[in-house]
């Protein structure tokens, strides 16, 4: 897996064609139970990547509540996008004082957030500046097919 830190966000103009399904949330705790409901009405609940993605939103949105300047009244919003072999994930929040940092210590009380990211998705990484950071996945998966070849 490359350092996380080095990879660009994703470019949204790219695949103007795939639309995505975007939220602005309160920077509280209770934006994470937000997130998982956004999360499930966004793919529905027979998508095949819906319980990673639900899971990998929470960890997200929950992160950026608990660590950002966002978790002072600001707003968090949260974007996912079907791009038909992959669910593309970004949270945006107001930024903080610490870049988001992989610890993977399991034993640790905290900090399991990205590792799960960095265990469930296919690849991920952060962009920020001052005033913004963003953190993004993608999830890979794919459609079952009947033996005639349509879909399920």
């Amino acid at each position: 897996m490359a350092d996380p830190a080095m990879l660009p966000c994703s470019d949204k103009t790219s695949t103007p064609d795939v639309p995505a399904n975007v939220i602005e949330l309160p920077g509280r705790p209770e934006s994470a139970a937000l997130a998982r409901t956004f999360a499930r009405e966004a793919l529905g609940d027979r998508h095949p990547a819906a319980d990673d993605v639900t899971l990998l939103v929470s960890e997200l949105t929950a992160n950026a509540v608990i660590h950002s300047r966002s978790r002072d009244g600001g707003t968090v919003t949260l974007m996912i996008a079907d791009r038909v072999t992959h669910v593309h994930i970004e949270v945006t929040d107001e930024g903080g004082d610490a870049a988001p940092e992989l610890r993977e210590d399991p034993l640790s009380e905290g900090g399991r957030g990205l590792m799960l990211v960095n265990l469930i998705s296919h690849r991920w990484g952060v962009s920020q500046d001052w005033s913004w950071r963003t953190v993004w996945c993608e999830v890979r998966y794919e459609i079952a097919t009947t033996p005639a070849g349509g879909r399920v």
